[in-house]
């Protein structure tokens, strides 16, 4: 018989602070369709799922992805087309990148201080 992973609330603190824990805040006024916020929200956690896979995953601790401006409506006329479903994961490929080695580098950094 397997053991049934752990609940997150049955983690203890260490192991909390050992994985990589992923939020997504899509706000309303940015994206008025319920169908939009969940096209993006699935794929902030691909983005970060594909990540992990590949050769550089997400560091531990918490991330939070917040979508800050809304997407071009006239653009992307349908609340979940493929046209939007590039541009939001485009954006959040380059930007989970960008954060990842801005990362790297203040870790880089700190050890160098050291």
């Amino acid at each position: 018989m397997d053991e049934s992973p752990l609940s997150p609330s049955e983690l203890t603190t260490a192991e909390r602070a050992s994985e990589a824990r992923l939020g997504a805040v899509v706000p309303k006024r940015h994206a008025r369709r319920a169908v939009t916020r969940t096209l993006i929200k699935r794929q902030i956690r691909s983005a970060a799922q594909a990540l992990d896979a590949g050769s550089s995953p997400l560091s531990p601790g918490l991330w939070v992805v917040r979508l800050r401006a809304p997407f071009d409506r006239a653009a992307h006329v349908s609340a979940a087309s493929a046209a939007l479903r590039k541009a939001a994961r485009d954006e959040l490929d380059s930007l989970l990148l960008l954060a990842l080695r801005k990362l790297q580098s203040v870790v880089a950094e700190a050890r160098r201080a050291i």
